[in-house]
């Protein structure tokens, strides 16, 4: 007697499979490597010299998998390391004897009778190096050890059977098949005359018992001549074990479903006449499958599909991985999406607005859209990291798009634009030729704030600032605020005006509301004005230390994050109280992330933060309700009075009112022995860190 040999399998991977690995990894799996299932299938139907194969594509990760058409299913377990140490040094043996486990529990308790398919197993152990798109993988395609031993030499099915008898069976295989949603592997056949019926496993035993003889049929993926494939190791253990008590040798068919030249042909298939041993019902068997890698060897393969993607595609899903790797190991809670989504609109494209876009683009941020109206100049490049010295050349490309340019070489998936665009400022009057340009100019910044979620002040000066932050209050955007002094910063976010809530009365450290949170100008007794009238040089240009804008400008990013991930959002209220920052943990706040304070004011001298609040001004010359709602009824014309008319806002919201009952009261103060003199009343903007001196007359 001659001991039977088998074929084994070999892993067919389509490379859909591992992007949608993938995916997998990057959406629903993190860092979570407990076993998953996965579904494959094999052939029964390939040409000769070619190996049985298990396939897995870009389906076998579905719930709902559909088996294609003459292929039948291969359950599978996917074991995805994190590491490439984790997958080098799991217990590969323990992984395979869990599965032989597995089949031996589903052979005992009959399982395997109802669904054969519980049969095919395999395993997949895999480590996805997914910056790289370096895929290591083993397969084991576990088959229980049951030594068997051939009654006779292998037959082909040409040679036991007559062509009317391969017609009738092909007829009758065809018509069982048809029954079922997929294709069934194991069944058997039983011979009534010249017909050869086709039967479902189960209904083995009600054979038997009325003394048909039964012959075990398998869907074989081998080509061999004289050898079977993988699937019938474990079919002979469940036959053994099922009915190895009632017979000592079967009769077993290798069905191979050919075609060549579009005419179909079975005769190819084996025939088999085993003798079954005795199989211990206790103990589950021994058991092999690991597959040799491509040196013949017991060891795992590696394939690099980097240069098969799309480099745009890969850099998106590396960029995807930085942050949900800080996701999956720190801040499970953490919203990407929301803050992918986000639309941002920069306005200043110079040094803030340079490093506020690299920082957006870190957190995900796709859609970032620059505004400005200079051009790029020679001292700009060293200080303002979107520009290098060729977009200096032929008098400077306009910055914005020259910054948008410079984001899309960085990172190809982000969505960036540049506009070249003059912001219309109070104190900066209009003339005649110029009116329709201004109203174009403003007119499209209310577009721009329209279609963005956050508005960043990123500008030079201080009146540059009040139409974005008229425009954002009125239609209830997201504002980020940053100025630059010397060795200072600001950072400030504007209160999200809302309707529905009245201003509250406040307590020095206590919680301010959102709704409530001063904007810019709300620390001002003065409307803006022009301020670059007769600056000198050191006043046009950026004197700031090198870090400053960095500093700054992190800090604005990091702000709108948090923001962003707070469960009221821009309604997030700001602390006042005077507690040691040390004393602040993550777990005490809302937000994921920590605090989301009103201002940041940084001093670099002393390497110091302080984070100060206040309250919206109800004469606020930008988001007070008297300018808002002149804003909405008279739109474009009320602007042009402030454009205008230097005193239209302080006469508007009652700040000349206010100074004139500040300067009456000083004057009733003093006493009638006291020299009247000209008395300086000095007022700290604490919004631009500038001194302002007003003067009685």
């Amino acid at each position: 007697m001659e001991k039977l040999q088998y074929a084994p399998f070999s892993c067919g991977l389509d490379a859909g499979f591992w992007q949608k690995l993938s995916e997998k990894k990057l959406n629903e799996y993190a860092l979570d490597e407990t076993p998953k299932v996965i579904r494959g299938f094999y052939f029964n139907g390939d040409l000769a010299n070619l190996s049985p194969r298990i396939v897995l594509d870009y389906t076998g990760f579905d719930r709902q998998f559909k088996i294609p058409p003459r292929c039948f299913l291969s359950i599978g377990t996917l074991y995805l390391k994190n590491t490439l140490d984790n997958f080098k040094e799991c217990d590969k043996k323990l992984i395979i004897d869990q599965v032989a486990e597995q089949i031996w529990q589903d052979i005992k308790d009959l399982k395997a009778v109802e669904d054969p398919s519980l049969l095919s197993r395999f395993v997949l152990l895999s480590f996805a190096d997914l910056k790289k798109y370096h895929y290591y993988y083993w397969f084991a395609f576990p088959a229980l050890i049951y030594d068997v031993f051939l009654l006779s030499k292998p037959t082909s099915l040409k040679d036991s059977l007559s062509t009317e008898q391969i017609e009738n069976l092909v007829k009758n295989y065809d018509q069982f098949q048809a029954q079922f949603t997929s294709f069934h592997g194991y069944f058997v056949i039983s011979s009534l005359e010249d017909d050869l019926a086709v039967i479902e496993l189960q209904h083995t035993d009600t054979l038997l018992a009325a003394g048909k003889k039964v012959t075990f049929v398998f869907c074989d993926p081998c080509t061999l001549e004289n050898h079977p494939g993988w699937p019938l190791r474990n079919f002979l253990v469940l036959i053994a074990k099922k009915w190895g008590n009632k017979m000592e040798s079967v009769n077993v068919l290798c069905f191979r479903d050919r075609s060549r030249d579009g005419v179909r042909d079975i005769s190819h298939s084996l025939l088999l006449n085993i003798k079954l041993e005795k199989l211990d019902d206790q103990v589950c068997p021994k058991c092999v499958g690991w597959e040799k890698n491509e040196r013949q060897k017991l060891g795992p393969r590696m394939v690099n599909l980097s240069s098969t993607m799309d480099p745009t595609r890969l850099c998106e899903s590396a960029v995807d991985l930085n942050l949900k790797l800080m996701r999956w190991r720190l801040l499970p809670d953490l919203n990407l999406e929301k803050i992918g989504s986000t639309k941002c609109l920069l306005l200043g494209s110079g040094t803030l607005g340079c490093n506020v876009a690299r920082c957006l683009m870190g957190w995900g941020v796709r859609n970032i859209t620059f505004v400005d109206n200079s051009r790029v100049s020679y001292s700009n490049p060293v200080r303002q990291s979107l520009f290098v010295f060729e977009d200096c050349l032929n008098g400077g490309k306009p910055k914005a798009e020259a910054a948008a340019d410079s984001m899309k070489t960085i990172f190809p998936g982000v969505n960036s634009l540049g506009l070249s665009l003059t912001i219309p400022m109070p104190g900066h009057s209009i003339t005649e030729s110029a009116l329709k340009q201004t109203e174009r100019d403003a007119q499209l910044l209310e577009e721009l704030i329209e279609n963005h979620d956050a508005v960043f002040l990123l500008m030079d000066t201080r009146e540059s600032r009040w139409l974005p932050t008229l425009v954002a209050a009125a239609k209830q955007k997201i504002v980020i605020n940053a100025a630059l002094g010397f060795d200072t910063f600001l950072v400030l976010r504007h209160g999200f005006k809302s309707t529905e809530v009245k201003k509250s009365e406040f307590k020095f450290g206590g919680v301010i509301s959102g709704e409530n949170l001063g904007c810019y100008f709300c620390n001002d007794v003065v409307a803006p004005g022009d301020s670059t009238r007769d600056r000198t040089l050191d006043q046009q240009c950026t004197v700031t230390r090198p870090g400053i804008s960095m500093m700054g400008a992190a800090l604005a990013v990091e702000l709108l994050v948090s923001i962003l991930q707070h469960p009221l959002g821009a309604k997030a209220p700001a602390d006042t109280s005077a507690s040691d920052d040390s004393m602040f943990t993550v777990k005490d706040t809302e937000c994921s992330l920590g605090i989301v304070p009103h201002q940041i004011r940084g001093f670099l001298s002393k390497f110091s933060n302080v984070l100060p609040a206040c309250q919206a001004f109800d004469k606020c010359t930008a988001c007070s309700e008297k300018v808002m709602e002149s804003y909405k009824q008279e739109g474009f014309q009320f602007l042009l009075k402030v454009f205008n008319e230097p005193s239209y806002l302080e006469n508007l919201t009652g700040l000349t009112a206010m100074h004139q009952q500040t300067v009456d009261a000083e004057v009733w103060d003093m006493s009638d022995d006291e020299e009247l003199t000209s008395i300086d009343l000095t007022s700290v903007d604490l919004s631009s860190m500038e001194t302002k001196t007003i003067e009685k007359p």
